[in-house]
């Protein structure tokens, strides 16, 4: 296996990577400790236009400051003081497309996983959804920034592809202030796959 070139973060379709990522391997490697699971689930942000985006607006905060960052960078946020959720930046510098992932599959350090969230290894909400995928990674806010081709956080890709009958497209979860943009095909994941959040057809 290889990680995933910065020539794939750095294309301009936001929506395309966000579907293409699903199949990849996120991995994490924090004090020796390695965890990996497949992405089952993403959702797509799109820079500036999009209202329900960190970044609506040209928004700039220390809170998305990361979004700004070069493709190929981790940008790491808390949702309601307690969820870390893992977005991966891409386009280029200063243009805050991103790609929330939503959920992985585990692979390895399953055990591990277990530890952090406090669930049995056999039970699917180890990493179902954004706040369960951050945790069981062992992902934290101070994790924001890192660059997805070191060590600590990257993708590996095992020409895992998913064809369009196993691949379903819905409205992104959770963000229905932002209007019409709510209602946006942004979202995609594995249909049946147990480990996928919200609605799985």
């Amino acid at each position: 296996m290889k990680k995933v070139p910065l020539s794939f973060y750095q294309r301009k379709n936001v929506v395309q990577i966000a579907r293409e990522l699903l199949g990849k391997i996120v991995v994490t490697r924090f004090a020796g400790n390695i965890t990996s699971g497949r992405i089952v689930e993403t959702e797509a942000y799109v820079a500036i236009t999009d209202k329900a985006s960190h970044s609506f607006g040209g928004r700039r905060t220390p809170r998305n400051e990361h979004m700004y960052s070069p493709a190929g960078t981790a940008y790491v946020y808390v949702c309601y003081g307690l969820h870390q959720m893992l977005n991966i930046v891409t386009n280029e510098k200063e243009i805050p497309d991103a790609v929330l992932i939503r959920g992985i599959e585990p692979l390895e350090g399953i055990k591990a996983m277990a530890a952090r969230t406090g669930k049995n290894e056999s039970d699917a909400s180890i990493t179902r959804g954004p706040g369960n995928v951050g945790k069981a990674l062992g992902i934290f806010k101070h994790h924001s920034g890192l660059f997805l081709l070191d060590d600590e956080i990257y993708l590996l890709d095992d020409n895992i592809r998913f064809s369009d009958n196993q691949v379903g497209v819905s409205k992104r979860i959770g963000v229905e202030s932002a209007g019409p943009d709510s209602l946006l095909p942004y979202r995609f994941y594995v249909k049946g796959n147990r480990y996928v959040s919200g609605r799985n057809i």
